[in-house]
């Protein structure tokens, strides 16, 4: 495949090693190479990105980490399947987020139906005093930011929200998950917040969270998660940072006839 060349390999990373795995990462994601295609030969491959073969297989290493590339004698680098890939790894989230960002949107709402009700269940009948701090202190920093013009570290309240209520049932494996999805999570707050009221209407059901934690009522909690779960599916939908296909394919909704 055309090379993006290198002046355009992003180099916000700390080591070379870093960045060609990123280039080589988004390739495969945007279908640079099929599943199942071989990668250049490594001499090739290494000069056409323009960094030493030793810094090539460093990189490669790490995409066979991540369950995207096979390197076997005789046959080579190949591209192996999605269904291979850790699609949790932070690196794997970023390459998705740039290349189909309606599928990651769509599996990050799937996930979190699936998860977070249960997760919320869990926080109203387990949760401790630090616990509630937790989702108290995250609520109130969300307040503050939706108060404020520019609404800055409203995404980043959010997150700790959604966190903080993974922790508080005690499963660590619950919040490994959270901070797992961080960047998938990011993402679909991104976009939902530039609808139009979204982040106003977003806090009564933070707060109905909350209040279901502290009473110990696990269907109340879970309940007020599934709306905001389904809330942010209807605002992703409407929002602005996202095309119109984008859109349909979020809600089901058939485009418009053409004439």
């Amino acid at each position: 495949m055309a090379s993006r060349g290198w002046a355009e390999i992003d180099t916000n990373f700390p080591t070379m090693q870093q960045r060609v795995a990123d280039e080589l990462g988004r390739r495969i994601v945007a279908g640079g190479w099929q599943p199942g295609a071989p990668l250049p030969v490594e001499d090739a491959l290494a000069s056409e990105i323009g960094v030493s073969r030793g810094v090539l297989r460093e990189a490669v290493k790490s995409l066979v980490a991540k369950g995207m590339l096979r390197v076997r004698p005789r046959t080579g680098t190949r591209v192996l399947p999605p269904d291979h890939w850790n699609h949790l790894d932070p690196d794997v989230l970023r390459w998705k987020q740039a290349g189909d960002a309606a599928a990651l949107l769509r599996d990050t709402g799937e996930l979190r139906r699936i998860v977070e009700p249960e997760a919320a269940r869990l926080a109203a009948e387990r949760a401790g005093p630090d616990d509630v701090r937790a989702l108290r202190d995250a609520l109130a920093a969300m307040e503050s930011a939706a108060a404020s013009p520019a609404r800055g570290g409203y995404v980043e309240a959010d997150i700790a929200f959604h966190r903080a209520l993974l922790d508080a049932g005690g499963n660590r494996l619950l919040g490994s998950l959270g901070r797992a999805v961080e960047i998938a999570l990011r993402h679909s707050f991104d976009i939902s917040t530039q609808t139009p009221g979204a982040v106003e209407a977003s806090l009564p059901g933070h707060r109905a969270v909350v209040r279901a934690v502290e009473a110990r009522d696990p269907d109340a909690a879970a309940a007020a998660v599934l709306g905001i779960i389904e809330a942010a599916r209807q605002e992703i939908a409407r929002s602005p940072g996202m095309p119109g296909e984008t859109g349909r394919r979020l809600t089901n909704t058939p485009p418009p006839p053409t004439t």
